[in-house]
């Protein structure tokens, strides 16, 4: 299926579902009031953990090592603040879950697992051979 669709078609149907389910248990008010809170809290939350990510960058260059989590890091708090400010409970979640540091590492994993294992058929074997020089002297 086409991941414009899903995007631009699929979230927003289902968000909307979420907040008329959410907004019949708890009121129209305070379904509003509980997406704008979520929103400030994880905005606030989004920019704790990024200051956080930079100090860590910033020890690993003066160390001469590569801040290669913190870049992957950064990147996703700030998806997951992009998620946390675009109203809705679903992406909310998603938002949240990108913010704990535990549950990001867990992420982190399972898609570098995914991405890393070693193609057989990938792998380049060496072939040894000879040049052989074919030019005849032109005498």
């Amino acid at each position: 299926m086409n991941p414009f669709f899903l995007l631009f078609i699929c979230l927003p149907a289902l968000e909307v579902f979420l907040m008329i389910k959410v907004g019949g248990q708890i009121g129209a008010l305070n379904t509003v009031a509980l997406i704008f809170i979520t929103a400030i809290i994880g905005v606030y939350l989004a920019k704790l953990q990024g200051i956080k990510t930079l100090k860590s960058g910033m020890i690993n260059l003066y160390q001469n090592k590569m801040p290669i989590y913190e870049i992957v890091s950064g990147a996703s708090i700030a998806l997951a603040a992009l998620l946390l400010i675009v109203p809705g409970f679903f992406t909310d979640f998603f938002g949240f879950m990108l913010l704990i540091p535990l549950t990001r590492k867990v992420l982190f994993k399972l898609t570098l697992k995914n991405n890393s294992k070693p193609d057989i058929k990938s792998q380049s074997e060496t072939i040894e051979g000879e040049i052989v020089d074919n030019k005849k002297d032109d005498t």
